[in-house]
């Protein structure tokens, strides 16, 4: 039984990949040094940066990237094909749709509920739900687009 990790940056991409050869998902590669709450659950095909810290009852979907020094606090919910770079903070009971780019520095405010395909800026500060394909940028986040998302 073979099983497969796709580490590819972009989010269509892996998913593209993912449905292309549906191989089984290797158990999620977690780095030495992440820190992850025996109480979270993180899915087959994730990759787990270092230094990144999951806390307690948080779900990591499928093929999703937790990158460098990335927090995820308790009761997080992301779906699968989702990529939280480096730096992001994401608080208390968050929702991140599939497919969601948080860009490198954000940070997301308790309860916030952010859809699918999503563009989260470098830095933004997310005070409210978001909705699907949008891009957000700034402090606070607002909406300057939607994104336009292949295969949907």
């Amino acid at each position: 039984n073979e099983s497969i990790v796709f580490a590819v940056g972009n989010n269509q991409t892996r998913r593209f990949l993912a449905k292309k050869y549906p191989l089984s998902a290797t158990k999620a590669l977690v780095h030495a040094t992440a820190v992850v709450s025996q109480y979270s659950e993180i899915q087959g095909g994730t990759v787990v940066m270092a230094n990144v810290v999951v806390n307690s009852s948080s779900h990591i979907g499928k093929h999703c990237i937790l990158n460098t020094g990335s927090i995820i606090e308790h009761d997080v919910q992301i779906s699968d094909f989702a990529h939280i770079s480096p730096g992001a903070v994401i608080t208390g009971g968050v929702e991140i749709g599939e497919g969601t780019q948080v860009g490198a520095g954000a940070s997301v405010i308790p309860g916030v509920k952010i859809g699918r395909w999503v563009t989260i800026g470098a830095g933004s500060v997310i005070i409210e739900d978001v909705p699907d394909y949008a891009v957000v940028v700034g402090n606070p986040g607002r909406v300057i687009k939607y994104n336009k998302i292949k295969n949907e």
